[in-house]
This record gives C-alpha cells, structure tokens and sequence, in this order.
C-alpha cells in the first residue's frame, strides 16, 4: 500500500483528537505519514506513533506561527513531493479547508472537503459527504492527481494501532506568498471548561424556545452533566442570547457528533445544515409539529423548562 500524509493538528505538541481521527482513517487506504509543522515535535511523536503513524515529517520555523496558510502548504507540498503519496488528509477546520484547497491546486489535484468517511475503492479513496444541506449523502472518488480531502471532527472513533513512528526532517523553501499575512497580535480564548464544538463527541445546542439569553444556563447545566459542548441556533445567536462562535448551522458551525441534544429549536433547513450528519439526534420541543421531530432519534414533546432539568438532575443522580 501507498503512504498517506495527515496534516497534524497541535497546539505546542499537543495532538488534538480529529488528527487522531485521521490516523485511523489513512491505515484504511495506506500507510499513515504524519506532517508535523511547528514546535513540540518530540511531545507529539510519540502519540503519533501510537496510533499508527509510521513515520513523522517534521519542520519547524517561524513562519509556521507567524504567517497564515500559506506556509504549511509549502510545507506539505514538499511532503507530497518526497512521499508521492496517494491521498492526504487534512482536519476539516476553516484553515484546513484552505490549505487543502491550495494544496490541491499546486498539485493539479481534485479536492473533497467535509468528508465524514474515507474507505478504499477500485482507482483511489472514496469519500462520503452530506450535501445539500445535509439532505443527501453521497459517495466520491477523485479522478485527477493527488487525492486530497479534508475530513470532518468526528467521522471515525481513533483507534491505536503502534508503529514506528520515526521522526525525519522535513526540507521546505518558502515562496514568496508565504509572508503576504502576518500575525500580528494573539489573544488566548477564555477557557470554558467545555470541548471544543466541532469536536465534542456531545453537543447541547438551544434555540429560539430558550427565550432569553438568562435562561441559556439550563442548557449548560445539561451540556455540563453530560460533559459536552453548547450549541446555538441561529435565532438564539441573532438575539444576542448565545456567542455568535457557539452557532450551529449553515452559516454557523459544521458539528458531527456521537449524540446532539436540540431544545427549543424547531429545526430550519439552516440549522439542520450544521448538525444532520449527527449519529444519535433528540430533541425537546413543545410544538409536535416543529420540523425537527422529522429528524430525530428520539423527540419529546415538552416543555424545556421542565424536561431539561429533570433530564439533568437524573443524569447526575445517575454519575453519583
């Protein structure tokens, strides 16, 4: 089998899930090559190798952190240029979305993005994505050059499978676009003490039927029980009630997690764009008639101001 990149997503070393999602998707299709851009190489390799890598490119320089975009595909670009691999996987963030689309460029490669499995097939990788806002599924191959796809948080539960893991340094030469954007300031997002959205294996979301931004703390007592993540739909957003970096939908954010608990959200086409691809869906809402019900795994129909925090205290009941 052919090797395949994975485009390391870290913070200072620290390997976060989705890359671990990746790892296990590319042993399907190839041998995972792991691309390792910045500080913290010693820190992540280890884990790396773990879960399947079967060896790390590393490199590290200061356009990595102090340029945008541009310099990590010049990086995986000289990565695809030494490995000649036969697909590279790419985390499905904001960024990650880019870099795979100017990546597949310079390659004279097809791209797939927001792909939620990646499986072997006859002439290269086959890709599943909902599209259409979520409506449809469907199955795709690239045809033209370097297979290259980012890949949904969530699509695959990580799995370890040890290997070597060796590091090598990587060469890369920067153009000229590399240092077009700089960064200048950072500022460190207040910790919550939640998972990150995108990446929550669990997502509480709350919609118009909160009514008002002073009752959003039933939605997090549940999300806190259960550990996970709290959503927003885009009426709760617009109303100011809920950060506008918490919404889910189709001009919000893309969550695909293992359970979704919508309440008070009626489930507009807008909203379901940002979360169908949910593997279990409940929801509480009081109208039976919402079109949310038609999506679900399991609907209340109720009140939220009552189902809510019975829900919660029987969850915690539960954990004590």
């Amino acid at each position: 089998m052919g090797e395949v990149l994975v485009l390391v997503d870290h913070v200072d070393g620290a390997v976060r899930k989705p890359t671990l999602e990746l790892l296990t998707l590319a042993r399907r299709i190839g041998e995972p090559v792991a691309v390792f851009l910045g500080a913290g190489v010693d820190t992540a390799a280890p884990v790396l190798a773990e879960y399947g890598a079967v060896k790390v490119l590393a490199a590290d320089a200061a356009e990595f952190a102090d340029y945008l975009v541009v310099p990590k595909v010049d990086a995986l670009q000289a990565a695809a240029k030494a490995v000649e691999p036969v697909a590279v996987l790419v985390p499905s963030s904001a960024e990650g979305k880019e870099i795979a689309a100017r990546l597949a460029l310079r390659l004279g490669s097809g791209i797939i993005t927001d792909a939620t499995d990646v499986e072997p097939g006859d002439g290269g990788p086959v890709a599943t994505q909902a599209v259409f806002a979520a409506s449809f599924t469907t199955k795709s191959r690239i045809t033209t050059g370097v297979p290259v796809i980012t890949v949904k948080p969530n699509s695959a539960a990580p799995e370890a499978a040890p290997a070597a893991g060796a590091v090598e340094q990587l060469a890369v030469s920067f153009g000229e676009l590399a240092t077009g954007t700089k960064v200048l300031t950072r500022t460190p997002r207040e910790s919550t003490g939640r998972p990150e959205l995108t990446e929550a294996a669990i997502v509480v979301s709350g919609g118009r039927g909160v009514n008002g931004a002073e009752n959003f703390h039933i939605i997090e007592a549940l999300a806190d029980s259960l550990g996970a993540a709290v959503g927003a739909s885009r009426a709760a957003v617009d109303a100011g009630w809920y950060p506008h970096t918490n919404q889910v939908g189709q001009t919000g954010k893309s969550v695909s997690p293992q359970l979704y608990v919508a309440n008070g959200i009626s489930g507009a086409i807008q909203h379901r764009a940002g979360m169908q691809t949910s593997k279990t869906i409940v929801a509480v809402n009081k109208d039976a008639e919402a079109p949310i019900f038609d999506l679900v795994d399991y609907g209340v129909v109720g009140d939220l101001f009552q189902v809510v925090p019975q829900l919660t205290e029987e969850i915690t009941a539960r954990k004590g």
